[in-house]
């Protein structure tokens, strides 16, 4: 496949573990949880900021250490995919600078991109619902990243995602992209999904859009990776777990989504 440059990865692995209760059926480690005070990152400066959405955890949405899901492959996964913009593209964004915040928090309108992960642990507030309805109508692009199937390790799969959605725009349509979708051609030409990389899910990866006011002639506001967890392969990129291939190909999506995310 061609690609505008070659892509280089450095990146310290942080280990995961997963637990299984009897039966098999994923339990978390919620014997572990303990109290997370995000680390709300660099203050705004008008350069673009990697920023990471925190939430309320389900039951059962714990992970190694006992760390919500939110936090899952925070904050490598994110300072990895910055290296790669600041190497590859004249954005120069903060690299090691990354943010976290809750969509209670007004300073999210600050921000055109926010990245959200596995929702399928995600208990929404009503505040969060009302922000994330006035972020999307304003114009902001949202990232979701790592739920997977009903019955996996990623909760409640497209229907918990999808309640919650319904209380932010009852009228959203999502609709399946294909590649000839503008976000797959924004930086890197991505003309097929033969080889976007599955870390450890059953099935194929899917990739779905909400556009703006429903019409597919306009602009995506939400870029969705379902039944697939992209961040991984930025967070193990050059560990040896998983091909250079699958996770240059990773590495494109998030370039992707994010210009796409900054110039729609």
């Amino acid at each position: 496949m061609r690609t505008r440059a070659a892509l280089v990865t450095a990146v310290v692995l942080l280990a995961a573990t997963l637990g299984f209760a009897q039966g098999g059926r994923f339990r978390g480690f919620d014997a572990l949880r303990r109290p997370v005070t995000p680390d709300p990152g660099i203050a705004y400066d008008g350069r673009f900021t990697f920023v990471r959405l925190t939430y309320d955890t389900a039951p059962g949405g714990y992970w190694y250490r006992g760390q919500p899901a939110w936090m899952h492959g925070y904050p490598t996964a994110e300072r990895n995919l910055m290296r790669i913009m600041d190497a590859l593209t004249t954005l120069a964004p903060h690299v090691d600078e990354v943010k976290t915040l809750s969509l209670e928090d007004p300073a999210i309108f600050d921000y055109p991109v926010l990245y959200i992960i596995e929702v399928g642990w995600w208990m929404m507030t009503d505040t969060e619902a009302a922000n994330l309805r006035a972020y999307i109508q304003k114009g902001g692009f949202v990232i979701v990243d790592d739920f997977k199937l009903p019955g996996g390790i990623g909760g409640g799969g497209w229907d918990h995602f999808a309640a919650n959605m319904q209380r932010v725009l009852p009228d959203a349509r999502f609709v399946d992209l294909d590649a000839s979708h503008p976000i797959f051609h924004q930086f890197f030409d991505i003309p097929s999904f033969d080889i976007i990389p599955q870390a450890y899910n059953a099935g194929r990866p899917s990739f779905i859009g909400l556009h703006e006011d429903n019409d597919p002639a306009r602009p995506l506001r939400m870029m969705v990776f379902y039944n697939t967890d992209i961040s991984q392969y930025w967070e193990w990129s050059e560990r040896g777990f998983r091909s250079i291939e699958e996770t240059n190909e990773a590495y494109k999506l998030g370039v992707n989504a994010i210009l796409y995310g900054l110039t729609h």
